[in-house]
């Protein structure tokens, strides 16, 4: 178990105001303390419930196992939200609805042993207080979005010791960042070489330009690949970890991706969120950016609102958009891409729909490469998300269709792989690895023991190639003879499907396999952008006092995103718009 957590929270007689004084009349319980469980993301949450006649006085979360950084808001906010509104009907926590949703169940199994009306509670309606105008503000710096980008922006400008106001409209910092398996792209020679590794900056921007089919500009790209080790670099420099192993993750195309000593995401955004506190960032949670505020063709500011209220930020520096994406918004995806509708799931937190994109074309910032949609062949079949899966680096696993056939090569393009699973019966496919990739005890990119993953029934586990086959339900001699020629392939290098990345035969059992189908992941369009983020309007001019970073912006990737260069992405230029939001001011830094 990842951890125990005792959370509590106790109701204050002031809060006793927002209770309906239907909802005081009709409570009826059974004083005292009582034990309730329910299922998350990654399994059961155990609360205490503690309960007078007539109200809920304390709720302790007992234990839960669910992700640090991604779920912190749920069991922070919702328990509040019970106390205080007396009620079950509150709103689970934008981007953690698996947690949220356990959370509630635990507390509702606790509350009918305390004998509560539970249908009472559940649709109790909660009365909010009206939105009001809040006090306006004004800063040096406004940053847009919590994610790795937004809060490299963020510490880079504080750092040149300028006063920044980070945005973020959901209720915990992340974004799609803290959701990432972790992979990020760079040309590392000292790590690198020590696993007799060739590589260098030129054939990095290689990969990039002609994986995305030469449609990236070639002074971003440039400017991704030779900054990536240094974002390495300031990151370390600050006390985050990476593994000296590199690995080639999913469509990378070379052995070039670093894994971070904390899992998934959570390395980046902790390490930048504790700079950017260190350094005086104001970061405001659940603050939503509405509209830029712009005079004289400047950006100058913001219009933002809170549940509480609306309130304007004026930025004397300027603004650095970084909204993230908008593959979480069907609409703005079949706008562009009608083949990815609603029956198309997403890894995408909920969060990524777009906003930061319209709002800086309503201010005439030019756009690019909308049409280019990325999607995966990793997503959980019932979820979309790209956890859940048993396999590492791409050299030591395959994947294999209903018929127990290869059907791609698994260290070609992203798009190529998708496309091809696509074709497949019902659009399905199972990765196949074994115990060199996955040896007890081992982890995923995304924190999953080999073990957590058998046991929830994600993964399927076997001793044999045959006893794979049947719990697969695809043909074990088709099946057999796939892996005896895959294995022939890694002996002699010459691969039918012309996979060019080996290291191990698949020939150690226990045996995995995960299923997984196409899911919706990278928006690579987005605002256009020069090398200095300065953003870019219709006309080719650039718009003063308007900087954007991150998969909000166009034009790196070009059709197709190599596997690992998002990470980077986000790094390498929201440093850049960091310092630049600063250096090209027309105001000083008070």
């Amino acid at each position: 178990m990842k951890k125990l957590s005792i959370i509590l929270f106790s109701v204050m007689l002031t809060l006793s105001l927002l209770v309906t004084p239907a909802g005081a009349a009709v409570m009826s319980l059974e004083a005292g303390t009582y034990s309730g469980n329910g299922e998350g993301m990654n399994g059961t949450i155990e609360v205490k419930v503690t309960v007078a006649k007539d109200e809920i006085t304390n709720i302790e979360v007992v234990s839960e196992n669910e992700t640090d950084g991604m779920t912190d808001a749920v069991f922070e906010k919702i328990p509040e939200d019970i106390l205080a509104y007396q009620s079950l009907a509150v709103d689970a926590v934008s981007g953690a609805t698996f947690a949220s949703k356990g959370l509630l169940a635990a507390v509702t199994d606790a509350l009918k042993k305390a004998g509560a009306d539970v249908d009472f509670l559940k649709n109790k309606k909660i009365e909010k207080k009206a939105a009001k105008k809040i006090e306006d503000r004004t800063t040096n710096v406004v940053v847009i979005g919590g994610g790795n980008a937004g809060l490299a922006a963020a510490v880079t400008a504080s750092d040149q010791g300028a006063d920044v106001i980070l945005l973020e409209k959901m209720p915990m910092l992340g974004g799609n960042s803290i959701r990432a398996g972790g992979a990020y792209n760079a040309v590392d020679p000292e790590r690198q070489k020590e696993q007799g590794i060739e590589d260098s900056v030129e054939r990095h921007f290689y990969h990039t330009y002609t994986g995305g089919d030469k449609e990236g500009k070639i002074k971003l790209i440039y400017t991704l690949v030779d900054n990536a080790n240094k974002g390495i670099d300031w990151l370390e420099s600050m006390g985050m970890g990476f593994e000296d192993e590199i690995f080639t993750v999913l469509g990378a195309l070379w052995p070039r991706s670093h894994a971070p000593s904390e899992p998934v995401g959570n390395g980046f955004i902790n390490t930048m969120r504790d700079q950017a506190e260190k350094n005086g960032v104001e970061i405001l949670l659940n603050t939503k950016a509405e509209e830029l505020i712009t005079e004289d063709g400047r950006v100058v500011g913001v219009k933002a609102s809170t549940e509480d209220g609306n309130f304007e930020i004026r930025a004397s520096q300027g603004v650095v958009m970084a909204a993230g994406g908008f593959a979480a918004n069907v609409e703005m995806r079949k706008k562009y891409n009608p083949l990815l509708d609603e029956k198309t799931k997403t890894t995408n937190h909920p969060g990524a729909t777009g906003d930061g994109i319209v709002m800086a074309e309503k201010v005439d910032a030019d756009l690019v490469g909308m049409e280019y949609i990325q999607s995966l062949p990793l997503g959980d079949p019932k979820t979309g998300s790209l956890k859940g899966w048993a396999g590492m680096s791409v050299e030591n696993y395959i994947f294999v269709n209903k018929n127990g056939e290869r059907f791609v090569s698994e260290s070609d393009r992203r798009d190529v792989m998708t496309n091809a699973l696509i074709d497949q019966p019902d659009s399905f496919m199972y990765i196949v690895c074994d115990a060199h990739s996955m040896p007890a005890g081992s982890k995923n990119s995304f924190n999953e023991t080999i073990e957590e993953l058998v046991a929830k029934g994600k993964t399927l586990k076997a001793m044999t190639i045959k006893g794979l086959a049947e719990k697969m339900n695809v043909d074990p001699e088709a099946f057999a003879q796939t892996i005896e020629k895959y294995n022939k392939a890694v002996e002699t290098g010459d691969d039918e499907f012309g996979k060019t990345l080996f290291d191990k035969k698949l020939n150690k059992p226990p045996y995995y396999a995960s299923p997984r189908v196409p899911t919706a992941h990278h928006t690579m369009g987005g605002i256009k952008i020069n090398s200095d983020t300065q953003v870019i309007d219709t006309d080719g001019n650039v718009i003063p006092g308007f900087f954007a970073a991150g998969e909000v912006t166009g034009g790196i990737h070009g059709t197709n995103r190599l596997g690992g260069n998002a990470l980077p992405d986000t790094i390498v230029f929201g440093r850049i718009a960091g310092e630049a939001v600063v250096k090209n001011s027309p105001a000083e830094i008070k």
